[in-house]
């Protein structure tokens, strides 16, 4: 898939190079350690708030992009999202999501919200129908 990607659709401008994973899997880990060293910057109880590291993060995300493409492999690709996945694993893996528990509005407030709109539906109808009866007099 990666070799025709890069070779492109036919009729269009064919590149003749391939993607050297190889080298992109060796120039990768650079990135990773370059992330490490900045997020030692960051306290570990602060590594799920992202904006106490977005710009290291950025700086992570490029340096994988420009390694790939120095590879000349297409990025993202399925060997840089498993590299980033493993950096993710390593910093983030306690980071969860804490899900929003919906509940119902008291039966006060619902039965409210369900009745005015019934209301008003029922209100318009007796007046388009009251109308249209009433239209010789309109």
């Amino acid at each position: 898939v990666n070799g025709l990607m890069t070779l492109g659709f036919a009729g269009a401008r064919q590149q003749t190079n391939l993607c050297n994973e190889s080298l992109m899997l060796e120039k990768l880990p650079a990135c990773g350690k370059s992330f490490e060293e900045m997020m030692k910057k960051v306290e570990s109880k602060n590594w799920c708030n992202l904006t106490e590291f977005i710009m290291y993060y950025d700086n992570f995300t490029q340096c994988t992009e420009r390694e790939a493409n120095s590879a000349s492999c297409f990025w993202p690709n399925p060997l840089a999202e498993g590299f980033i996945t493993g950096i993710h694993k390593q910093f983030f893996s306690n980071c969860t999501s804490e899900k929003v528990h919906w509940e119902d509005p008291p039966d006060e407030i619902l039965i409210t919200l369900i009745l005015i709109p019934v209301m008003l539906t029922c209100a318009m109808i007796t007046l388009v129908v009251w109308c249209s009866k009433r239209s010789d007099i309109l």
